[in-house]
């Protein structure tokens, strides 16, 4: 297989997960504010920055005022925004058609539909109106692909491929969300001290990532912070935690694995360091320092991502401005 149909596959699979997740948590975040049991949580600028914060990683001024639809419009169907989910899934479609060849019909099928009809979204509409309707099309359409992935394709490098990226990118966006709404759960306790639990800010991240109902079902109890966190990060029996995340990657790299000597800088031995280092984690050896964890956390995931490409789709010959432009977005 040639390295650039290889990167392409990667990024198909980052792309579509990305935009599930972008989808989600605009949706959830957004509706979820309407019904806040706190007059902070209601804010429609405070989840306007919460918005920004995870989706394109920007910390916006308190005294600056935003506007709701230019801020749902960038995040939703602004194609020169890098973060924007149709950008994303542009993207998807783009790198989906570079390796028609390694894919099944039914599946670049499913992606070239999904992408016209999320091209085609009315902007006025979006920011009026369907923002529901919207995010509900695009969470629905990444399952739909997924559901292809797994049912049409045959379970070999090119599946692994395209699942590292699925898997890179989920541990990666989970990892954003969990950190956007520990700031949100610090600037609530700020303004209500002790008074606020944060259980709603807990309850909202569960949702965001499709955990809260599984959550309420392993703990039997309302979500908080240590039981929420310790589910999402810790529980290898969650499919959106960081802990499985690592052991599905150690999984699809090992299949693609060319050398069975895994150099002390490679992708591979990376993984395997980490996924080792949380098979024996506690909730206590980061529970002090969690803002901290989650920031290196990201970064770890980044310098993986990275050492992927370059260990196994080393492309540097070729001029490709979309990966080199989400490189920078992801720092």
């Amino acid at each position: 297989m040639l390295a650039r149909v290889a990167n392409n596959l990667f990024w198909m699979g980052r792309y579509i997960e990305r935009t599930e997740h972008l989808a989600r948590f605009l949706s959830v975040n957004y509706f979820t504010s309407l019904d806040a049991p706190d007059e902070l949580s209601r804010s429609r600028q405070f989840v306007l920055r919460s918005t920004m914060y995870m989706s394109a990683n920007e910390i916006i001024d308190s005294d600056k005022i935003l506007d709701e639809e230019d801020v749902l419009f960038n995040v939703g169907l602004n194609v020169d925004k890098p973060y924007s989910i149709l950008n994303a899934f542009t993207n998807a479609h783009e790198n989906a058609r570079s390796s028609r060849d390694l894919i099944s019909t039914e599946l670049f099928e499913c992606i070239n539909r999904i992408n016209h009809t999320i091209k085609g979204y009315p902007a006025d509409k979006f920011v009026k109106s369907g923002l529901h309707d919207f995010t509900s099309l695009v969470i629905q359409s990444a399952s739909e692909i997924r559901s292809k992935i797994k049912s049409t394709l045959l379970h070999d490098e090119v599946y692994a491929i395209i699942m590292l990226g699925i898997y890179i990118e989920r541990a990666l966006q989970v990892s954003r969300i969990i950190n956007s709404k520990l700031s949100d759960a610090a600037a609530a306790k700020v303004i209500h001290g002790d008074a606020s639990d944060g259980s709603y800010q807990w309850a909202t991240l569960l949702k965001c990532v499709s955990s809260y109902d599984m959550m309420r079902r392993f703990y039997k109890k309302t979500p908080v912070r240590e039981s929420t966190l310790e589910f999402l990060i810790l529980n290898s029996k969650c499919p959106r935690s960081i802990k499985n995340c690592l052991s599905q990657i150690n999984k699809y790299i090992n299949i693609i694995s060319i050398n069975k000597y895994a150099a002390n800088d490679s992708a591979a031995f990376l993984i395997g360091k980490m996924k080792a280092d949380f098979d024996y984690k506690l909730m206590t050896d980061i529970d002090e320092n969690l803002e901290v964890f989650t920031g290196e956390l990201i970064e770890k995931l980044i310098l993986i991502a990275e050492k992927l490409e370059s260990n196994y789709f080393n492309i540097s010959d070729v001029a490709v401005v979309k990966k080199q432009t989400q490189k920078q977005l992801q720092k």
